[in-house]
């Protein structure tokens, strides 16, 4: 269970260093489309916490892969909407004042933590026994 441990502790870190951006993007405001609030919401939100509670069951496996899906996915996200396409989300439209330090202190804060993440999921995966992993 000691793995379950480190993926629950991941995941409550996940929440903290995503709600502080989400934070500071309300405060800042730095707008969102109804697209990028459902792929928020779904994958960077509600896939971790699902994944988290797996891990403590006998569907582990579903949830190291869960929260593998959601790692990736908040990674991809958050590369390219905050460092590739130059847009109101983009670490470099973001002043260095007020809000502005959170919001650039988050966003590579949770490119580390969801890559621990990442990171994680893939040695507990590889760790399971082979009958495990194909089942």
């Amino acid at each position: 269970m000691k793995v379950a441990q480190y993926g629950t502790v991941i995941v409550f870190l996940h929440a903290i260093v995503h709600g502080l951006h989400g934070l500071a993007h309300v405060q800042i405001p730095v707008a969102l489309s109804l697209l990028q609030i459902v792929f928020i919401g779904g994958v960077i939100v509600f896939a971790p916490m699902v994944a988290a509670g797996f891990l403590w069951t006998k569907l582990d496996r579903i949830g190291y892969w869960l929260l593998l899906g959601a790692m990736m996915g908040a990674i991809l996200f958050g590369i390219y909407n905050h460092f590739i396409a130059i847009s109101p989300d983009h670490v470099s439209q973001v002043a260095l004042n007020g809000w502005g330090w959170l919001f650039q202190i988050t966003a590579i804060l949770t490119l580390i933590v969801d890559g621990l993440g990442l990171g994680l999921s893939l040695w507990a995966l590889k760790a399971m026994p082979q009958s495990e992993r194909v089942a």
